[in-house]
Order: C-alpha cells, then structure tokens, then sequence
C-alpha cells in the first residue's frame, strides 16, 4: 500500500468522529450554502495535514511545544467554541437566494482551522498511528513525508465533502423556521463542549500507543 492511500485513510479516519467541527460544517452547509461548509470542513483539514506534517516530520520543537502546552492550547480552543456558539445562538438566519456569495468563506476557512490546531490530540493521535503503522520510516525524506501529507489532505477532506454533500441533500426540507433550530441545536452543543474544553481537566495518560519520546507529557481531548 502505498503512502499516499495510507495517509488518506489515516486523514479519513481522524475526520470522520462526530465533534463540534462537523456540527459546524452542517450548520453552515443548511444555513448557507455547500461551498460554505465545505471551505469550513477544508480548513478543518488543512489543519490536519499541519499536524500530520508535524508528526511525520518528526518535528521535535513542534512537537515537544504541543504536548508540554496542550492545556492552554486546550483553553483557546474552549474559548473559541463558545464564541462560535453563541455567534450561531443569536444569529438569524437570511433568507435564500440563488445568487452566487462569497463573502465569509475565508472566516470559515479560518475558524476551524484556528480551531483544529488548538486541540493537540490531534497531533497526538497522529504520531500514535503512524508509529502503529510503521511509517517512521518517511523521517528525513521530505518526498515520501508529502506524499504521506497529501493523502491525509485528501483524505480529511473527502469525508468533509461528503458529510456536507448529505447535509446539503437535507437542506430543502429546512424552512426558515427550522434554520433558526439548527442554529440554536447547533450553537448550544458548540458552547458545551467549549465549556468541558475550559473546566475539564484532560490531561490523563492516552490509550492509544504513543512513540516513548511523547509518552511522557502526553495529553487527552476530545476529538473534533
């Protein structure tokens, strides 16, 4: 098998769970448009690849700042959700129309991009699964390195097209009043999970193997 289908069933699979990035991606996909979801779910992935770069890199700084600082990086990631969800708990929803927008595909981009990056585990998780697959051995070869990055890419962002792809399917049986009901669904589980990202304590030791140079600092999360 080669690298690149590796990294994307990797990519596929640290997307795939059910967190408050998918919650946003089919909210933006019903209460805006599919491109607006998907660009939200691309910057979710992009993100992946930056954390599965790190890991394949073998990155020591990075990687040794990401896990002896996860709990304020935990912190920023909390205090994000919560503005997104209390953005989606007061915004009304506009009225459709057919015409082409642009305008806030880089805030979606942005935000669950900024917003990935703040939760380590996911760096974790992928340092965990590349030495459980045995592709330690891309350190040092930056062509093998991208080929691997590029399928967790391709990857991620597969399963975000398809998650928005089925949401955008649903979205005409949502009138405007039941738009105003995603928002609120959506934005009252955004802001709980920013709450247990503030006030709980994630800092126990993973089940998932961990290379021994990252064991000892190692965090927990919640995934996105």
């Amino acid at each position: 098998m080669s690298l690149f289908v590796k990294g994307l069933i990797v990519g596929f699979c640290l997307a795939a769970p059910v967190g408050p990035i998918a919650a946003i991606c089919v909210q933006r996909t019903i209460a805006k448009r599919w491109i607006s979801g998907v660009v939200s779910g691309l910057g979710a992935a992009a993100a992946d690849a930056v954390y599965g770069a790190v890991a394949a890199f073998g990155a020591t700084i990075i990687s040794e700042f990401l896990i002896t600082e996860h709990e304020w990086l935990q912190r920023v990631g909390g205090v994000i959700l919560l503005m997104l969800g209390a953005r989606l708990l007061l915004m009304r929803p506009v009225e459709r129309t057919n015409g082409v927008q642009n305008r806030g595909l880089t805030g979606d981009f942005l935000s669950t991009f900024v917003l990935t990056l703040t939760n380590p585990m996911t760096f974790v998780a992928f340092a965990a699964i590349f030495a459980t697959m045995g592709i330690g051995a891309v350190y040092g070869r930056p062509m093998l390195t991208a080929e691997l990055v590029g399928g967790v890419f391709v990857g991620s962002a597969a399963w975000w097209i398809i998650l928005c792809a089925g949401a955008f399917a649903l979205r005409r049986h949502f009138d405007f009043k039941r738009l105003v009901l995603v928002n609120r669904a959506t934005g009252v589980f955004v802001i709980a999970v920013g709450l247990v990202y503030l006030f709980v304590n994630m800092s126990k030791e993973p089940t998932i193997p961990i290379p021994e140079r990252l064991r000892a600092h190692t965090p927990t999360a919640t995934p996105l």
